[in-house]
Formats: C-alpha cells, sequence, structure tokens
C-alpha cells in the first residue's frame, strides 16, 4: 500500500504489475532523455552570438528531426503494445471472484463453491481497531490463494464503478448491466489495499477493498469453514 510521502508506485505483488512498473521507468527514462538534450539546446542557444547569414533551408537537419522521433516512438510503441497484449490474456484460471459495486459498498461472489458470497463495507472511524488503516479497512477481506491464476467478474448493482487494486496493476469497471472480465496472479502472502476508481456518488471515498492473500491449504480451510 501507499505510505507517506511515497512518490514512486506501489511495490508490485503480480507479474502483470512488475511489467508496468518496468514500462513507466523506460518511458521515464525516454523523456528524461529528451527534456535534458532539448534543454540543452535551448541554452545553447540562449548563449549563441553567432549567426549564420547564408542559411536559407537545413535539409540534413529537418531530416534528423524527423526520423529521430519516429524511432524514439517506436522504443516506446514495441513495448507498450507487448504489455498490452499480456493485460488483455486470460490464462486458465484457478479461483473466479465476482465483484459487485453497490452505492457505496462491494459484494463479493466465489462462483466455485455454493453459498461463498458476502458484502464488503468500510469500517467507521469510531469503530476502527488501534491498527486499522482509517478509510481503508472493511470488516470481510476478500480472501484469494497466492501463486494462482484468479479470474475477476466485475459489475455494477446501480451506477459505473471501478475496482481497483494498485498492487496487482488491475483496474476494472463496473458498468451496471455487463460483465467485465480480468485476471491477475498474486506472488505473495500479505494485505492489498484498494479503492472504487470511478466517481459514483457521495459516499464514493467510503467504498475500499480489501485483499487478503493466503497460502493455498489456508484458503481451502477458509473456504470450507465457510461452506459448512
Amino acid at each position: 500500500m501507499s505510505t507517506w510521502a511515497n512518490l514512486g508506485l506501489q511495490d508490485s505483488a503480480s507479474p502483470l504489475m512488475e511489467q508496468l512498473i518496468f514500462f513507466h521507468d523506460h518511458a521515464l527514462l525516454i523523456l528524461v532523455m529528451i527534456t535534458v538534450l532539448v534543454g540543452y539546446l535551448m541554452f545553447m542557444l540562449f548563449f549563441n552570438n553567432y549567426v549564420n547569414r547564408f542559411l536559407l533551408h537545413g535539409q540534413l537537419i529537418e531530416m534528423i528531426w524527423t526520423i529521430l522521433p519516429a524511432i524514439i516512438l517506436l522504443f516506446i510503441a514495441l513495448p507498450s503494445l507487448r504489455l498490452l497484449y499480456l493485460l488483455d490474456e486470460i490464462n486458465e484460471p484457478s479461483v473466479t471472484l465476482k465483484s459487485i459495486g453497490h452505492q457505496w459498498y462491494w459484494s463479493y461472489e466465489y462462483s466455485d463453491f455454493n453459498n461463498i458470497e458476502f458484502d464488503s463495507y468500510m469500517i467507521p472511524t469510531n469503530e476502527l481497531a488501534i491498527d486499522g488503516f482509517r478509510l481503508l479497512d472493511v470488516d470481510n477481506r476478500v480472501i484469494l490463494p497466492m501463486n494462482s491464476q484468479i479470474r475477476i467478474l466485475v459489475t455494477a448493482a446501480d451506477v459505473i464503478h471501478s475496482w481497483t487494486v494498485p498492487a496487482l496493476g488491475v483496474k476494472v469497471d463496473g458498468t451496471p448491466g455487463r460483465l467485465n472480465q480480468t485476471n491477475f496472479f498474486i506472488n505473495r502472502p500479505g494485505l492489498f489495499y484498494g479503492q472504487c476508481s470511478e466517481i459514483c456518488g457521495a459516499n464514493h471515498s467510503f467504498m475500499p477493498i480489501v485483499i487478503e492473500s493466503v497460502p493455498v491449504n489456508n484458503f481451502i480451510k477458509w473456504i470450507s469453514s465457510n461452506n459448512s
């Protein structure tokens, strides 16, 4: 999760988020190089007292500043397209989770199992434990197994919501009457926090998401105890 004065992205908890961070750093490096080059050229022009009286046109320089940006754009576009296809790929899921956005809470259904569904509300500040996170902790966490392909189906019951967990690189819009699907793979245990990322009314800020990633054995025990 984000901490105080955290200027970068959250630590990744999935392979897709790692790839997104790599692409962010790659694009940022190119932007810094362009900024330094243009800044240097502008600085030198300000303090240049020489004038070329015979310069009418510069065909060579025009070719350079047309071809060079095209090559730079290729270095951004190719990794970007690769990442888009990686994000769209749906692997054989081990668990399917259905998330339904309401004003202003989430409800979850584990479609592979019988009778496992619950609502997840934010814990109000006056009921929060001493070690809880204000506006982030919920009464019922989503329990998911680590090192397993998870498919999530997202929809909404009233207005458009958006189910977002930054550490997993997941952001899926929940639209009434439609079912959106994506997948992710959690590669470590822990608590991962998210929030609704589509303005959905007065209490939009008060419908957080908490995922608890546990080993597969613990997940099976949790499923068994909730099925009985």
